[in-house]
């Protein structure tokens, strides 16, 4: 049966929402979509790109896996669904954005860090999150720490995924070239705080001058279940 919910959020799209934007969904069946942004974030219940934010239709466009991460630009294998939509973006949409959104309390990263058992024969969580092996290895052991290592561990594996984007011919071209820019942002689920990286010194600051210090995304709230 179909989950209830989903229908009574759907009454709800239909009675309230779709009214009111009526025109702006009409504008994108007959115009098509061209965001100007595109968001590589995780899977993450907790994390929604629209929600934090505030996008309407048509102004994001968003790939979500594990742990928001960008493999490196390779031609072998069969499925590269993130890569594909990274294509789709830069070549077909021409965002002149794209954002690796992290956040607090990843369970993929903590899933990394704590050498977790396979859920299932197949490893795919393990051998998905292999690709932060690089961050991992900067940083060093945790040493029992993971408090204090996680959130350094997230940070690195935005810092990781950007790396991995340039690695892509049509990306780094375009970056190269002005036309396309790269950034890394962090958010504390608890806090509701966005870190965003400085492209100069690579810290990870607060991108609305008001909200608290750089160190309240860390807050014990975020330190409960995954």
């Amino acid at each position: 049966m179909f989950p209830q919910r989903l229908t009574d959020g759907y009454r709800a799209f239909v009675d309230e929402r779709l009214p009111r934007e009526r025109g702006r969904f009409e504008a994108l069946a007959e115009k098509g979509q061209s965001p100007e942004v595109m968001v590589i974030g995780c899977c993450d219940s907790r994390v929604s790109p629209e929600v934090i934010f505030d996008a309407s239709p048509g102004e994001l466009f968003v790939v979500r896996n594990v742990a928001n991460l960008v493999p490196p630009f390779e031609t072998g294998g069969d499925y590269h669904g993130t890569s594909a939509a990274l294509e789709f973006a830069v070549q077909a949409l021409r965002v002149k954005h794209i954002v690796v959104l992290g956040h607090a309390r990843c369970g993929g990263v903590r899933a990394f860090a704590d050498e977790t058992a396979p859920l299932s024969p197949g490893d795919f969580i393990g051998r998905w999150m292999s690709l932060i092996k690089p961050a991992g290895e900067r940083l060093g052991p945790h040493n029992g720490n993971l408090e204090e290592y996680l959130p350094r561990l997230e940070l690195a594996a935005i810092e990781n995924s950007l790396k991995n984007l340039m690695t892509f011919p049509c990306v780094r071209i375009l970056v190269e070239r002005g036309k396309l820019e790269l950034h890394g942002a962090y958010f504390g689920v608890a806090t509701g705080v966005l870190l965003v990286r400085d492209p100069e010194t690579g810290e990870f600051k607060p991108v609305v001058d008001n909200m608290p210090e750089r160190v309240s995304i860390f807050s014990a709230r975020d330190a409960g279940p995954l």
